[in-house]
């Protein structure tokens, strides 16, 4: 295999924020879920170590996961794996950023998102230039509510230089051409997650050199289709990775549709597609 990129998601879906446009469940992990969720990305990161083929890993958790210290010393462990490309997870950057320092600045990423309203904006910037003076690389996020652009606006110019601000359209939400127009003056790359991408019979590399894994170890092509290709740990998904079109109407989410091949977003993103980071910054 020359090289498989594998998004994970275990069951941790406990976070320490509330927000109210956000589409995942909320609820509190009990311990027994806790102790579940540690032992299922334990399993993950021995299985990614033990690879003899380029590995690279998003964790794209249903809560939280940073504040969790199997998910900082999972994120420490493979950024140390000469075989690892990339190592990144999708984090509100609530919890300290210290522990990147013991991380491999070269292979580990952050996917980083501002959420107005959950935290006091000083403390998310200082995290922000904190990762920039670490030698981080991430990337800084804002779902594109109205009452966000302000903040966005202020985000943009204080962000350390040469970070990427990308703005996600708030799902379900139909922009008009002038709210569009102030989103991309932030993110030029909004009018990609302006609307839904028609999908469906487009070829797209998931389910061949991208596949979504799950904590039991199942083995789907990505999030957003259900079907099963096999079992990361018993090796049954191996024959069924092969070129295959997108079963689904329409695609919506970046950890999707970034994969669709007609979209050309691997060429936009060029060694930052799991960490969402144009590979020419001052073009965009």
């Amino acid at each position: 295999m020359d090289h498989l990129t594998i998004l994970y998601r275990g069951p941790l879906a406990s976070c320490d924020y509330d927000c109210p446009y956000c589409p995942f469940a909320k609820r509190r992990d009990t311990s027994e879920q806790l102790r579940a969720d540690r032992a299922a990305l334990e399993r993950f990161t021995a299985w990614v170590a033990d690879r003899d083929h380029p590995v690279s890993v998003l964790f794209t958790p249903w809560g939280e996961g940073l504040v969790r210290s199997w998910y900082r010393h999972a994120l420490v462990r493979l950024s140390h794996l000469p075989h690892v490309e990339r190592v990144a997870i999708q984090t509100n950057l609530s919890h300290r950023t210290s522990w990147t320092s013991d991380a491999d600045p070269s292979r580990l990423a952050l996917w980083a998102t501002y959420h107005p309203g959950q935290v006091p904006y000083e403390r998310f910037l200082g995290k922000c230039r904190d990762l920039a003076e670490r030698g981080i690389r991430f990337s800084v996020g804002i779902v594109g509510q109205a009452e966000h652009l302000a903040a966005a606006r202020r985000l943009r110019a204080d962000l350390p230089a040469g970070t990427y601000l990308w703005v996600n359209a708030a799902e379900g939400r139909v922009y008009d051409d002038a709210e569009a127009a102030a989103w991309t003056d932030i993110d030029p790359l909004f009018p990609v997650s302006r609307l839904p991408h028609a999908s469906r019979g487009l070829p797209c590399r998931t389910g061949e050199t991208v596949v979504s894994v799950d904590g039991d170890g199942t083995v789907r092509r990505c999030h957003f289709v259900p079907a099963v290709l096999g079992n990361l740990y018993d090796g049954s998904y191996l024959d069924s990775l092969a070129p295959r079109p997108c079963p689904l109407d329409t695609c919506d989410c970046h950890i999707g549709y970034v994969h669709l091949e007609p979209l050309g977003l691997y060429d936009t993103f060029a060694g930052g597609v799991l960490e969402r980071i144009p590979s020419l910054l001052r073009q965009i």
